[in-house]
């Protein structure tokens, strides 16, 4: 049940990078999901993310089923909680707040889920995530009781990635969190890279092409999504 996590670094090891576009079910319709799944395969999206920081209505599965019922692309749940676990997504980004210091976000909420996930059919991929200040405070920041790392301590992110890949972590993901003002500098994203050899995602802020091709140096097209790996 890794082959997702293998496509990723195929990918990493060509240095292709991907993209994928993030969805969250409490912010769209059904129509509009449809509509996004089509132009998704147009635009050779590579991965559908699929959750968000809140769960206040029930659309996540029908969510999932539609991008499915109307595009090929992976989908991926990026949970905010332990509600967001749906066994007809692909893959689930298991995510550990490793900049915070809060241990529900570091394990305890990983022990309620675990016999769900180990039920599921869903490729787990451990994720080390990294909340980055964005210039304004994040639904991500007060939701998780977490202060993100500031913008300009490259240093402190370096180190908490690094931490991150030695205890096991399979990718690191950068966010500036829901409502990010400010995308990830190219200064910590560069620094980050260099100091790690699993996978790195960046994300949040990212709304226009010209911010995407500063998270995605070395793109052959230049159609990014939300989220930049």
């Amino acid at each position: 049940m890794n082959n997702l996590y293998s496509s990723i670094i195929k990918k990493k090891t060509e240095k292709c990078k991907q993209f994928a576009v993030l969805i969250d079910p409490d912010k769209i319709t059904s129509e509009r999901i449809s509509i996004i799944a089509g132009t998704g395969n147009n635009a050779n999206v590579d991965y559908f993310f699929v959750g968000g920081s809140l769960l206040t209505n029930s659309n996540l599965e029908n969510c999932i089923k539609l991008l499915k019922q109307n595009s090929d692309i992976p989908v991926v749940l990026f949970p905010g909680n332990t509600l967001q676990i749906n066994p007809f997504a692909d893959a689930i980004l298991l995510l550990s707040l490793i900049s915070g210091r809060n241990p529900e976000m570091l394990i305890g909420k990983h022990v309620i889920a675990a016999p769900f996930l180990k039920e599921s059919r869903l490729e787990i991929i451990p994720t080390g995530y990294m909340l980055i200040d964005s210039g304004k405070p994040t639904t991500a920041s007060y939701i998780s009781n977490t202060f993100p790392i500031p913008a300009d301590k490259d240093d402190v992110a370096v180190c908490t990635a690094m931490a991150g890949e030695m205890l096991g972590m399979k990718v690191i993901y950068l966010d500036g969190g829901s409502g990010a003002r400010n995308p990830i500098t190219e200064s910590m994203i560069k620094s980050v890279k260099q100091n790690i050899n699993v996978p790195l995602i960046v994300g949040g802020g990212i709304r226009t092409p010209e911010k995407a091709i500063l998270s995605c140096q070395g793109r052959r097209r230049h159609d990014c999504g939300w989220k930049c790996f």
